[in-house]
């Protein structure tokens, strides 16, 4: 059993589970009862993804990655989506989904094509920090 850590809208494997949308808005132009059947989430649960604002820094360093500038945002990004997710309401949802890996094969996963700039590279440290079993990329 564990949480895989996924592309929302990519194919889905064949034990994944359900997946869950950790994003702050439902993909466009997709009507809500095409979401699964499109591979997008099973269920949307916004309470894990960034604010607007952070989501908004996040997105400023895709363009140029390896500049100092962006290096340094990103790293801002990391530290106030982590104080973000330590707030209780999210800290008990990544509780509960740590828990719930030993037992069950289930997703969570964003738009973003790197997970190396997305926040669920931050998800996937936050849940294995609290011993969720999470499967390897």
């Amino acid at each position: 059993m564990s949480i895989r850590i996924v592309r929302l809208g990519t194919p889905r494997a064949a034990d994944e589970g359900t997946r869950i949308g950790t994003v702050r808005r439902p993909p466009r132009g997709v009507p809500k009862a095409d979401f699964a059947r499109q591979n997008w989430y099973d269920v949307w649960y916004p309470n894990l993804s960034p604010t607007p604002e952070l989501m908004k820094l996040a997105l400023s360093t895709h363009a140029e990655p390896d500049s100092p500038q962006s290096q340094k945002d990103w790293a801002r990004f990391v530290r106030e989506f982590r104080h973000q997710m330590a707030e209780p309401d999210a800290a008990r949802s990544l509780d509960v989904l740590a828990a719930l890996s030993h037992g069950a094969n289930f997703s969570v996963g964003c738009y973003c094509e790197s997970e190396a700039r997305c926040h669920r590279s931050v998800l996937r440290a936050l849940l294995a920090e609290r011993g969720a079993d999470v499967a390897d990329s």
